[in-house]
């Protein structure tokens, strides 16, 4: 099997876990690899918006129904929590349109926002609406440029299939650094 094939097959699987664990890097990788004609922008687009609207869903549901847990607890502690907090009461739903626009606000808004009296079909609607527009915007950055990224990988990782590897690279990165936060928040907890 090709590293063509794995990526046709389980390119867009990848990049619906990467967009809700890493963020924007796996979205503009995806779109790279539609334009390489691996996938297609459609599909890139619709794999990104699901994956970052699924965990900030799933964060949000932490949020709301752990808020006295000892983890969210730390959580709240940290400035960051507080920020998100602060914009989320002087502007609501454009905060909650935002927040995944916003560097070092990705992970942390959608648990805010569970604590507080925001309704879940207020938070469903916009962050349905928002991840569309996301997935949807970096996905097309990486489409359109892609050709640009493979050339600039390739002229400091020289090799046929640079931007695949990369890719594929950048995707596994982000799906450990996930796992490791994940199972530290819960060996935190336990202690």
């Amino acid at each position: 099997m090709t590293i063509e094939t794995i990526i046709q097959h389980y390119g867009l699987l990848a990049l619906f876990a990467g967009a809700g664990i890493e963020g924007e890097t796996v979205v503009v990788v995806g779109g790279a690899l539609a334009h390489k004609g691996l996938f297609s922008l459609p599909g890139a687009m619709a794999a990104a918006a699901a994956g970052s609207f699924v965990a900030d869903q799933i964060f949000f549901s932490l949020g709301r129904y752990f808020r006295e847990k000892p983890w969210v607890r730390r959580a709240r502690e940290k400035p960051v929590f507080e920020r998100a907090l602060g914009m989320l009461e002087r502007h609501p739903i454009g905060f909650i349109f935002a927040f995944r626009f916003i560097y070092g606000f990705r992970t942390i808004s959608p648990v805010a926002i569970g604590t507080t009296k925001v309704s879940a079909k207020l938070f469903v609607a916009i962050n349905l609406v928002a991840a569309i527009v996301w997935g949807v915007v970096f996905a097309t950055i990486g489409y359109l440029f892609g050709h640009s990224f493979e050339k600039l990988i390739e002229r400091f990782v020289p090799g046929k299939h640079t931007i695949l590897i990369t890719g594929i690279a950048i995707v596994a990165v982000a799906v450990l650094v996930g796992t490791w936060r994940w199972w530290r928040e819960r060996r935190t907890e336990t202690i």
